[in-house]
């Protein structure tokens, strides 16, 4: 499949370039600056600038028939106080024109990343968790993947959105436990790269529509 790949940067987002290419997707990217892709530059269609930027977005978006989009608020540390580098509405806006560019060039396919503890999954994860979200800068990201998850549910787009348990850099293939509405009850974490490749699963297979399925490893 022809795919644009948000986030293509990140932990996250880096595997998730590499394991489309291997299973033989054409990959797009938004990216900053082309200098930070860690894929064969050759292989990939980059496309410089920000999904705040609705033009960047309809060109890297042209021909495409999926969005999958492993975007976060990011800290200039995991320290849960560390100071934010992106602003703390930048995955709500940047879905706006996500949805908005999507619904123009009639890409109906989007995937993407959130959180376990997102909107009504807050109350089954760990109380001291809660307590980080609550208190810490870790809160900013979270209370933004509710705004955009919100932004899809009311889009007529036909959108997954994972939430990953705690994320790990472990690159073991592991089997994935699938939570809905809390059953089975989830583990606390699960691989970066096993989150990836759960992403192409639900691409490939056309798997969770319209819903928010929790992840995370036996």
């Amino acid at each position: 499949m022809h795919i644009l790949i948000l986030g293509a940067t990140g932990r996250t987002g880096r595997l998730l370039v590499d394991e489309a290419l291997r299973r033989g997707h054409k990959v797009n990217v938004v990216i900053s600056h082309a200098s930070k892709l860690s894929a064969n530059p050759v292989m990939v269609s980059v496309f410089e600038g920000t999904p705040l930027n609705p033009d960047t977005l309809a060109a890297a978006m042209q021909g495409c028939e999926a969005v999958l989009s492993t975007l976060n608020i990011s800290r200039v540390s995991d320290f849960p106080w560390a100071k934010l580098r992106t602003s703390t509405d930048f995955l709500s806006l940047s879905m706006k024109n996500i949805i908005e560019v999507a619904e123009k060039q009639h890409v109906n396919r989007i995937i993407i990343t959130t959180a376990w503890g997102v909107n009504e999954t807050k109350k089954d994860i760990p109380f001291w968790f809660r307590w980080l979200i609550n208190f810490s800068n870790i809160r900013y990201p979270y209370l933004d993947h509710e705004r955009q998850e919100e932004l899809l549910k009311n889009s007529g787009l036909n959108w997954t959105a994972v939430r990953p348990a705690g994320l790990t850099d472990e690159k073991k293939k592991k089997e994935v436990i699938v939570t809905l509405n809390n059953t089975p009850k989830p583990k606390l974490t699960i691989s970066r790269f096993n989150t990836a490749c759960f992403m192409l699963d639900v691409l490939e297979n056309n798997l969770y529509n319209r819903q928010f399925p929790v992840i995370s490893e036996k």
